[in-house]
């Protein structure tokens, strides 16, 4: 029988570690904006439909949001920039000092800056012997996870010589990511509330419907629980982190809502949304209410803006009385820690060939 040879590395140099997020305009104004929004709403995995990506987004949509986005992010933005990409940097900085110099960790957005492919030609200039990326959403989704996996595949291929490469997966259901949410949740009197939501970027429906195994998706019992049918499908893993961050807050199913979110065009997108879920709670009577974003790692547009201001200007307009936004997890040094120890995860070999003695 053959004996079994351990692998041993043959290249020197530091892990090459790529947080990525999903991006954000350079500058609160609307040729940024409209510039971020372009490449944002033409991307395939995006928007999906040719005629749409091709002729709607580009010469329609985005010229008319550009300008109304632009104002919205003027109140999002702080003295420091944007708050995505302060806060990413500020966990790229925290994961870099915790894993130490055996790891150079790099900050890409998927859309503008710092760009995936500048972020990639860094750290091949630090001869990196194996690169992780870490895209830093929760939940797998075809429009923001694999389009980070794909583009992260096109600037490699450019290249002649390409590092070993490892994609970790999502942490959706890990429990210190769901006690690092309800930890924020905790910081409100949970009591006092009448109702909780769990707030999740949408997407349209075809975009599961799609998959392999999407003749079993959006049927009454598909995300109760994740196997081989749906471990990829984005609804089933969001309605897991729900039932796991409610679990820990000791909520029970009847006291919370899984909606979603940013529904854009006409085509249905996962519901319930939430506007219709805030809009119906108040209309049915509840004061107050407490939403998590559990979607969201770093605060944003879609957080700050369109839940804490938007959704609760619409709740207090239907009869409600308070509507609070549990924060993100931004830059808290458990958050930090987390990150880290995930990235050790999905190192595959730490050792490089001078820890190994001679032969």
């Amino acid at each position: 029988m053959a004996q079994k040879v351990a692998t041993i590395p043959t290249t020197t140099g530091p892990i090459g570690v790529l947080l990525v997020n999903l991006g954000t305009p350079d500058a609160p104004r609307r040729r940024h904006v409209f510039r971020y929004l372009k490449q944002f709403l033409t991307d395939p995995r995006v928007i999906d439909v040719p005629l749409a990506r091709k002729l709607i987004m580009p010469w329609l949509v985005v010229p008319l949001r550009a300008g109304q986005s632009a104002r919205a992010y003027r109140k999002l933005w702080t003295e420091q920039g944007s708050p995505l990409k302060v806060y990413g940097y500020a966990l790229a900085e925290g994961v870099q000092a915790q894993l130490g110099d055996d790891f150079v960790v790099a900050l890409a957005m998927r859309y503008q800056q710092p760009s995936i492919e500048n972020a990639i030609v860094h750290l091949l200039e630090q001869h990196i012997r194996h690169l992780v990326v870490l895209p830093l959403f929760p939940q797998y989704a075809a429009s923001t996870t694999a389009s980070i996996q794909a583009e992260v595949m096109r600037v490699l291929q450019q290249f002649w010589y390409i590092p070993p490469l490892t994609i970790a997966d999502s942490f959706y259901h890990h429990p210190r990511f769901l006690e690092l949410f309800a930890q924020k949740g905790k910081l409100y009197p949970i009591a006092d509330y009448d109702h909780f939501i769990f707030s999740y970027h949408g997407v349209p429906e075809r975009h599961l419907t799609k998959a392999p195994q999407g003749n079993q998706c959006l049927t009454a019992s598909c995300c109760n629980a994740i196997g081989p049918h749906n471990q990829y499908c984005y609804r089933a893993q969001c309605a897991a982190t729900t039932r796991g961050i409610a679990q820990k807050l000791g909520l029970q199913p009847h006291q919370y809502t899984m909606s979603f979110q940013s529904r854009l065009g006409r085509d249905p997108w996962l519901q319930p949304y939430t506007e219709e879920v805030v809009r119906t709670l108040a209309q049915k009577g509840a004061r107050k209410v407490l939403v998590c974003s559990p979607a969201f790692v770093a605060d944003c547009l879609e957080t700050t803006i369109e839940i804490g201001e938007e959704y609760a200007e619409l709740f207090t307009k239907h009869g409600g009385t308070q509507l609070d936004l549990v924060p993100s997890l931004n830059d808290d040094p458990e958050w930090i820690d987390f990150i880290a120890h995930w990235v050790e995860q999905w190192v595959p070999m730490a050792k490089s060939a001078h820890d190994f003695p001679a032969q």
